[in-house]
């Protein structure tokens, strides 16, 4: 009998494990496989929430089918109590441990509305948008110039909503004084900024700020990266290049930025001033020249002076034979590598072309008929000024 007692039991325990394996798989497919979204989804996760409030809010909007699965599945992957506060886009189709690594990676929030206060070379505004989860696509709700407008109500309602996220977008070319005036416009942010970081010497960038956030400590960080995204570069760079030090390619990065807003011309560009440098040629360009008339404080607003082309400055590329003494703007990643990775060409000349960008030149004879086109152009549009290297005119 006790043989018959223990068969069974054998029998009953064999058959439990199936079982049981049977409900590990089944809940594993479940967190692993793809989920029902259909649409995407913007998931909210306010401060302080709980796996069980977001479980709700992911099962009332039909991105997961089984609440206990989502969070069995997040309590064995060690993430239950790592949910970070955001807004979060939740693609069609995402799968349990998806949304799980999704929401507790922390890093930015990916939709939802957000406050951008945009730092820019002619100009500084505020936006606000919001993502439509099905577009993946953002839309302008206000935008505004802090400096000269009020605050519209739309703007004023939202601003101190705790689920915004609020970015300063920092745009390259712009001066350090620029980003410094930009930063005291942004109205969440405390603290005063002693000194003008030195020129050059910020990373232009998109960064978060919370409430109350401190702007020498946001200066701060720009500083860091740029040092990180030089030093990188550097490390990188083409062999031969006539420059004696990171400082110098930083100097040739911000020109670059300067020169040209087209970022299929960085690399020819570079490779202009680079042969300049390499031939013993002066450089001439225009933005060095400006910068060392405004001292990066602001536009100049008006073409520049044959007497000004003409004076001995050390930012007067007309007149020196090297390089400026600093940068003349903070240049973003891709003008620093342009400056340390330039395009292998003959060109010693280039003028805009009417497009937005430029011609480039070999030699001088060209350029002077490049110029002449460039010309016809600006008396047909009533306009005057050229940018690129003059030389030829």
């Amino acid at each position: 009998m006790w043989r018959h007692v223990a068969s069974n039991f054998l029998t009953v325990a064999v058959i439990g494990l199936m079982m049981l394996f049977g409900v590990i798989g089944w809940g594993r497919h479940q967190f692993e496989g793809p989920g029902p979204l259909t649409q995407a989804y913007c998931l909210k996760v306010r401060p302080g929430s709980g796996l069980s409030r977001v479980t709700n809010d992911l099962t009332a909007a039909g991105a997961i089918r089984n609440g206990y699965v989502f969070k069995v599945g997040a309590d064995y992957a060690g993430k239950a109590t790592a949910l970070k506060a955001g807004s979060f886009l939740i693609e069609p189709g995402a799968s349990m441990r998806s949304i799980v690594e999704t929401i507790t990676q922390g890093g930015q929030s990916t939709c939802g509305t957000e406050i951008v206060y945009r730092i820019g070379v002619t100009g500084n505004d505020v936006v606000v948008r919001e993502m439509e989860p099905a577009t993946n696509s953002f839309v302008e709700v206000v935008k505004f110039d802090p400096a000269k407008d009020t605050a519209p109500d739309a703007f004023v309602a939202l601003k101190d909503d705790a689920d915004l996220r609020r970015r300063v977008l920092v745009a390259e070319g712009v001066t350090s004084w620029q980003v410094v005036e930009g930063l005291k416009t942004v109205d969440v942010m405390a603290g005063e900024v002693a000194t003008v970081p030195a020129e050059g010497s910020l990373a232009p960038d998109s960064y978060d700020v919370e409430k109350g956030a401190d702007r020498a400590a946001l200066l701060a960080k720009m500083e860091a990266a740029q040092v990180v995204r030089l030093a990188t570069a550097w490390d990188g760079r083409e062999e031969g290049l006539p420059y004696k030090s990171p400082e110098e390619a930083l100097v040739m990065a911000s020109i670059i930025e300067k020169e040209t807003g087209v970022p299929a011309e960085r690399g020819r560009v570079a490779s202009i001033f680079v042969n300049r440098l390499e031939k013993g040629m002066k450089l001439q360009t225009d933005p060095a020249v400006i910068y060392g008339i405004t001292k990066g404080q602001g536009m100049l607003g008006r073409g520049l002076r044959q007497s000004e082309l003409r004076k001995a400055t050390p930012y007067n590329t007309y007149v020196i034979d090297a390089l400026p003494p600093t940068p003349i703007a903070n240049p973003g990643l891709a003008s620093i590598e342009a400056a340390l990775h330039p395009e292998k060409t003959d060109y010693l000349y280039f003028v805009a072309d009417g497009t937005g960008g430029h011609a480039f030149a070999a030699t001088l004879e060209e350029h002077n008929r490049n110029v002449a086109a460039w010309r016809k152009i600006e008396a047909e549009r009533g306009q005057a000024g050229q940018g690129g290297v003059q030389e030829g005119d």
